[in-house]
């Protein structure tokens, strides 16, 4: 037959829309036109085809080739294309035959030898392809990613020739194993809470965190283990249900990195450097990207000498910290990325180190904090200042306690909150803060004076009964008490100090 019809998937963000492909031979001087708003890696795709198929002694038809990616309106990019336009003329041109053709999906870069090559957001494209409940040809490197994805059927090629003989049932290719995820991920051993000298008050504001989702500001001079402490946070922390996992998986796999799949359901940790870009921090550029918050997607964001960041790059992270997305916005496309991270932030109180080494005046350190914006801070629900340690405190013997004991208590905070209201105690709207958050008359009256005295935002109120909320799961107590509510409270180290400064 002269017409011919493949299946495979774009790349748009985290999603793989289906990409039709349509071969047509017909008379007329030979040639080869590639239409659908392909972009110059896939025009160029043309010479990578014609080289694979007479490389691997198939014939090229000395016709008018005409390919069309349907939807017409959807940019394509990049050389994933190439297997399912490849399989597309041998069809067209009777090389093979296949009447389940409806059934497969292609992806795959083509080598000049016929070699598939490896290609980018492979996770997603099975995802849909399982969906849609077509079994995929992949290339062999992206074995190992698709793996993770437990749904579906897929078959690792290595070249054209595989899936020739696959298709025209010569030799049939097996289907790949789904990788058998252990119930239990390996964690770090590298690092462990223990290994922290003092700060007792830090970590009990970690184990809050851990347990309820919430967000972290270290203010200290250098040295007191702000680093330290925020390298730790993941050791305490669950590992991702398989759903996160995939999610994060996801997003790796659109910038081609490799997962170890031992550690697949270990949060991730990104510390970027504070001369990073906004692109850089968000995601972006011409053909968008995810940035180093979607990359955090599950796991930890850790921005230390928060003040040295630009300030736009900072206020760029306000929307993604309520809303859980990013959304890329270009003149071709929109993109949205997601992006459901914990911050943890450290500065130092001062540009000298400390604001009580008579180095810096009152004027100079609030210059240095107002770097920070205040609706950014807003968005941080546990903020505490970490003091110097003494030489004992340093030369002491004693081991403190365990990420694996702090991680049994953050578990079984999680299941409560979990149980109670299906989600992290951090993300509760507020409709759902008034539903599972009732305080009582003492206790709510304090917290109003309070709020009055210290001139806390509505936002920063509602943070509060949060994190009230998860001390008080972590105590397993059914109801929010005045103890857990003055404990929420003094952790506000950052607006305190600001208003130390301007009286």
């Amino acid at each position: 037959m002269s017409l011919a019809k493949t299946y495979t998937r774009a790349q748009v963000g985290v999603n793989a829309p289906l990409v039709t492909v349509e071969v047509h031979l017909s008379n007329g001087l030979p040639a080869f036109n590639i239409v659908g708003l392909p972009e110059a890696s896939v025009k160029e795709s043309k010479e990578r085809v014609r080289c694979a198929l007479a490389h691997c002694h198939f014939l090229f038809p000395e016709q008018r080739i005409t390919v069309n990616l349907a939807p017409a309106d959807l940019p394509k990019q990049g050389g994933r294309y190439d297997l399912a336009i490849a399989v597309g003329i041998l069809l067209a041109s009777g090389q093979v035959q296949n009447r389940q053709i409806g059934d497969y999906e292609f992806y795959g870069e083509l080598a000049l030898t016929g070699e598939v090559r490896e290609v980018t957001a492979v996770i997603p494209a099975l995802m849909a392809a399982a969906a849609a409940g077509r079994c995929c040809y992949i290339p062999k490197p992206n074995q190992m990613m698709a793996s993770l994805v437990s749904s579906g059927v897929r078959k690792s090629v290595v070249s054209l020739r595989d899936v020739w003989a696959d298709l025209g049932g010569q030799n049939a290719l097996p289907y790949d194993e789904v990788m058998s995820c252990p119930e239990e991920t390996q964690l770090n051993a590298h690092v462990d809470m223990s290994e922290v000298k003092g700060q007792t008050a830090a970590k009990r504001v970690l184990e809050i965190a851990a347990a309820g989702a919430h967000n972290v500001l270290f203010l200290g001079p250098p040295g007191t283990g702000k680093s330290m402490l925020a390298q730790r946070m993941p050791t305490i922390m669950p590992p991702m249900q398989l759903k996160q996992a995939l999610e994060t998986a996801a997003v790796y796999s659109l910038i081609g990195k490799e997962i170890d799949p031992h550690k697949w359901r270990q949060r991730p940790f990104r510390s970027p450097h504070h001369t990073c870009s906004a692109v850089a921090l968000v995601g972006g550029s011409s053909t968008p990207r995810p940035g180093e918050i979607s990359l955090a997607h599950n796991g930890i964001l850790f921005l230390d000498e928060l003040p040295e960041y630009e300030r736009k790059v900072l206020d760029s992270l306000r929307e993604p910290m309520e809303t859980g997305m990013v959304n890329i916005s270009r003149a071709a496309q929109q993109v949205d990325f997601p992006a459901r991270f914990q911050l943890i932030a450290a500065l130092n109180p001062s540009p000298t180190g400390c604001h009580h080494d008579k180095r810096s005046t009152p004027e100079q350190v609030l210059r240095y904090l107002s770097k920070v914006s205040g609706p950014f801070v807003d968005r941080i629900d546990l903020q505490i200042e970490l003091p110097r340690l003494s030489t004992a405190e340093l030369q002491s013997g004693t081991e403190s306690e365990s990420s694996a004991s702090i991680r049994t208590r953050v578990e079984n905070a999680r299941l409560v909150a979990m149980h109670r209201q299906g989600k992290e105690n951090a993300l509760l709207s507020s409709k759902e803060l008034e539903k599972y958050c009732g305080l009582p008359q003492g206790v709510a009256d304090y917290l109003a004076n309070a709020t009055e005295k210290l001139h806390l935002s509505p936002r920063s109120y509602h943070r509060v009964v949060k994190v009230a909320r998860t001390i008080a799961d972590l105590s397993k107590r059914d109801n929010i008490a005045l103890p857990d509510i003055k404990e929420a409270l003094s952790y506000r180290a950052f607006e305190r100090l600001l208003s130390q400064l301007i009286r």
